[in-house]
């Protein structure tokens, strides 16, 4: 049965597959975000029509999707096809058919989860460096002063963050934060690797970085997916 691995409210991303309603491959690809209103059957379901800055996303019957389910159980992915679109009670309701079976998706560490945690980095020193190439561990230096940011979501894979300077792009740096949820209390200590790095549009004098972790390892890893999907079902609960 599909109610053994998604359930109603469970957050979900259609990612358009880049084919028009002739089977025509389209020029742009589009990623957006819903949830499950209702499970019809085992390949039937209804969602929310996503909304984007405050707009409705009036999306096309016959288009075609990716769907990345966020549950419980981690991230399952499936291919599904618009078949109506309604209103009901002032909510507008996708009518999608489930394609393809779904499939447990390993990449689940990527989704990001919004947060606001406090953080403190640096970046690394040549030396600190070449350790992490060799051991890929690193025991940071207490002396060396550490910059203020707030993570603004994080990910088993990375984080993003905001503060009010900029790293170059491709530097190293030293990521400490702590996290606390239901039954997790630990601090990080973890290396990243700058992907990307720019100046907020609304709030000059402030830059946003994306950040790949270099050193984590799987247990580290499992335990922020842990933590993500834990903050989730408090959220839900909510």
């Amino acid at each position: 049965m599909i109610t053994d691995y998604i359930q109603e409210g469970n957050k979900l991303e259609m990612r358009s597959i880049g084919r028009n309603v002739s089977g025509e491959k389209s020029g742009s690809l589009k990623t957006y975000e819903s949830k499950i209103y209702d499970i019809l059957s085992d390949d039937r379901i209804e969602i929310m029509m996503p909304v984007e800055k405050g707009k409705l996303q009036l999306l096309q019957v016959d288009d075609e999707y990716d769907i990345y389910f966020y549950t419980d159980k981690g991230l399952y992915q499936c291919f599904a096809r618009i078949i109506d679109r309604y209103r009901s009670n002032n909510i507008y309701i996708l009518v999608i058919d489930l394609t393809s079976n779904l499939r447990k998706y390993q990449r689940r560490e990527y989704y990001r989860f919004s947060c606001a945690l406090d953080m403190w980095q640096r970046l690394l020193k040549d030396d600190e460096i070449e350790i992490v190439a060799e051991s890929g561990k690193l025991i940071p230096d207490p002396a060396l002063p550490l910059k203020h940011s707030i993570i603004v979501d994080i990910s088993g894979g990375g984080i993003r963050f905001v503060g009010d300077y900029m790293y170059e792009e491709g530097s190293l740096i030293c990521c400490i934060y702590h996290l606390i949820g239901h039954d997790t209390d630990k601090e990080y200590r973890l290396v990243g690797k700058v992907l990307m790095a720019r100046e907020l549009q609304n709030k000059p004098g402030h830059y946003e970085h994306r950040v790949q972790y270099v050193n984590i390892n799987e247990e580290e890893r499992e335990e922020i997916i842990h933590y993500i999907f834990e903050e989730e079902r408090r959220n839900r609960r909510k």
